[in-house]
């Protein structure tokens, strides 16, 4: 399991435009879909320039166009899609900069929202992470993504088939479906945490070795960057959910404040999973100290009980181990049976005085 942990935010100058991120080898891709109640159009592997086109068509002006682009390490497209449609350059900026954390604002009739996502591999204990960026402008949704994933697979799904509401509702709903997928993974992560942490606890009962406590704290780690991933969520989904009394965002619909309610809620729900596992794992820590501890006092008794049982018998050895002239049970014919019958009298009797007291 490798360590997580934020990077440090790169100070890049104005108009110099980098990628931050790792995701550097794939090529870029784009999907768009323009859709309304009664029918829907595909673009897959679209060009910018149609993929632009598309959304500056105002003869669509009623249909909800989704732009969505795999791949930000090229930054000269980036910035040609960005500055054709009039995205101000801290907002391309914000998209390629990988580095900042979730948060969401408004610039006069854009909405940009920028969160973490995440997801752990199958087959791997590693975590996967990604910025995944949002523009909401009339009409038009546009999402970043560093990399091609199966997020929003059901999203696609759904209006290809007209499965729900999806193409009843504009692009707050839209950015709600996404938003509320992107929280969904999160769940999958920490439970497989929690799996993870129930076998640590069963192990921990028989495993006595230090590789149990660098096991949990290279779990803690994760645990607290999952939830330094999730503290800056759920503050923006906070502002997003207040600001229906105020009509702070225009592109959202004060209908559609419910749902990014029920998302704060979920929000909120995965704070209090990730602080459980973290209690969890701080009893598996006491847990395995205080079991250490009751091993060494076991041993520690069972030595005492073994000093205490040689304690006369080398004391016996070492007076007659002085060789005296005038000690005289070293001439005595039987002497030295005698001296050890003591010594096995001396031990029984020592055993069973420590039996009795059940010190064993």
């Amino acid at each position: 399991m490798r360590r997580i942990k934020y990077k440090k935010v790169r100070k890049v100058q104005p108009n110099n435009f980098e990628y931050t991120g790792n995701y550097k080898t794939a090529p870029v891709a784009m999907q768009l879909f323009v859709y309304k109640e009664e029918a829907f159009k595909e673009y897959t592997d679209v060009l910018p320039e149609k993929a632009i086109k598309e959304c500056n068509d105002d003869t669509k002006f009623d249909d909800v166009k989704w732009f969505n682009i795999h791949g930000l390490h090229d930054v000269e497209l980036i910035k040609q899609i960005g500055r054709q449609l009039n995205l101000e350059n801290f907002v391309i900026d914000d998209i390629l900069n990988t580095s900042r954390r979730t948060r969401i604002e408004e610039l006069e009739d854009v909405l940009f929202f920028s969160v973490k996502s995440i997801l752990p591999k199958e087959d791997e204990d590693i975590i996967d992470t990604e910025q995944i960026s949002f523009v909401l402008k009339d009409n038009l949704i546009i999402s970043f993504q560093e990399k091609k994933s199966d997020y929003f697979s059901h999203i696609r799904e759904r209006i290809r088939t007209s499965t729900g509401v999806i193409r009843k509702k504009k692009t707050d709903y839209l950015l709600y479906l996404m938003l509320d997928a992107i929280i969904e993974n999160f769940f999958i992560t920490i439970e497989k945490y929690e799996g993870s942490i129930e076998q640590l606890t069963l192990e921990a009962k028989t495993n006595y070795k230090a590789d149990i406590i660098t096991k949990v704290e290279r779990m803690r780690e994760d645990l607290n960057y999952l939830k330094r991933a999730i503290s800056p969520l759920k503050e923006a989904l906070y502002n997003l959910r207040n600001a229906e009394e105020d009509g702070e965002f225009e592109v959202i619909n004060v209908n559609s404040y419910t749902f990014f309610t029920r998302l704060h809620h979920k929000s909120l729900e995965l704070l209090d999973q990730v602080e459980y596992d973290l209690n969890s794992l701080e009893s598996i820590s006491n847990f395995h100290y205080s079991a250490q501890g009751q091993r060494m006092n076991e041993i520690m008794k069972t030595l005492t009980i073994y000093s205490a049982i040689f304690m006369p018998i080398t004391f016996i050895v070492g007076v007659y181990g002085m060789n005296f002239e005038n000690m005289p049970e070293l001439h005595a014919e039987n002497g030295y049976y005698i001296i050890l019958g003591l010594m096995i009298v001396i031990t029984v009797v020592m055993i069973i005085y420590f039996k009795v007291k059940d010190w064993f």
